[in-house]
C-alpha cells in the first residue's frame, strides 16, 4: 500500500526567464531524497492554479519555493511568514492573474502548516527568454534544499 503524502512541497517559477526558474531548481534537486510522505512539484509559472488541486486532507503542511523581490541582496534566502504574503513584491507567486497568496493563507486558516521559501533574485527576464540562473541565485539552490530539508525534519519531529 502506497504511503499517503502529508506534506507537499512546490516548485514556482519559469526556467526560461533568469532568475524565476528558482524554485523549479530546487525541486528538481529534491525529487529522489525526501522521505516517503513527501510529495514533491514543479508547478511551474501555474503554482495557483496546480495548488488547488492538489492540496487534500492528508495534507498538513506545504513548502513553497518560489524567486522573490524584496529587494535584498540577490541570492539572499528568506522564510516567510504568511502574514508577509500579500505585501509582496511579486514575480511567481500569481500564475495567469492567479494568486497564490490569498489560497495560501485560507489553507494556514484551515490548519496547513505552510512555509514560503524564497529567494532573491537578481534576473527577472520576462517577457524576454534567458533561461539559467544568476550567479548569486544559482549559489543559493543548495541552502534552500537544506532549508526544505529541515522544515520536513521539524515537522516530522512534532508528530
Amino acid at each position: 500500500m502506497k504511503k499517503k503524502k502529508d506534506i507537499l512541497v512546490v516548485g514556482c517559477g519559469n526556467l526560461l526567464f533568469g532568475d524565476d526558474g528558482f524554485g523549479c531548481e530546487v525541486v528538481k534537486k529534491l525529487e529522489n531524497i525526501v522521505p516517503e510522505n513527501v510529495e514533491v512539484i514543479d508547478t511551474g509559472a501555474s503554482g495557483a492554479y496546480y495548488l488547488m488541486t492538489l492540496v487534500d486532507e492528508n495534507i498538513k503542511k506545504i513548502i513553497v519555493v518560489d524567486a522573490i523581490d524584496f529587494g535584498l541582496k540577490p541570492g539572499t534566502l528568506k522564510k516567510i511568514d504568511i502574514d508577509e504574503l500579500p505585501n509582496l513584491k511579486k514575480y511567481s507567486f500569481d500564475a495567469h492573474n492567479v494568486p497564490l497568496s490569498p489560497f495560501l493563507k485560507e489553507l494556514h486558516n484551515k490548519g496547513v502548516e505552510v512555509v514560503v521559501i524564497g529567494c532573491q533574485g537578481k534576473e527577472f527576464t520576462m517577457p524576454y527568454i534567458k533561461p539559467g540562473l544568476s550567479k548569486e541565485v544559482s549559489e543559493a539552490v543548495d541552502k534552500a534544499v537544506e532549508m526544505v530539508l529541515e522544515e520536513i525534519k521539524n515537522f516530522q519531529s512534532k508528530r
